[in-house]
């Protein structure tokens, strides 16, 4: 995984170009199945203008992480490059903490 963090001139919100290499071939189309399936996770990613997350758009005042421009990467041939964002203070900071105390209430306590 290759991270990339973008700071853009909002007060919340992360915005990250991210660079997967996989150990074995995966599909575009495979892996818009899996996060369409994942909790929390919202899958924007459409080829048409607008049809990807924006920071202040979509991000900002929402617990959800943002997930979009899905493509292979031309770099490798198990690499995918995927465009990520989410609110930071919500989901990096109080929500994850909340998510974390349900968890070990839940499971361990």
């Amino acid at each position: 995984m290759n991270p990339t963090c973008v700071r853009v001139s909002v007060f919340y919100v992360h915005a990250e170009a991210v660079h997967i290499e996989t150990r074995v071939p995966i599909t575009t189309d495979e892996v818009r199945a899996l996060l369409a399936d994942a909790p929390g996770v919202e899958l924007m990613d459409e080829r048409e203008p607008g049809g990807y997350p924006t920071p202040v758009g979509d991000a900002a005042g929402n617990d959800a992480v943002f997930v979009g421009r899905i493509r292979e990467d031309i770099s490798h041939p198990n690499g995918l490059n995927l465009w990520i964002v989410s609110d930071n203070v919500r989901k990096g900071a109080a929500l994850n903490s909340v998510q974390i105390a349900e968890l070990l209430i839940e499971s361990y306590l």
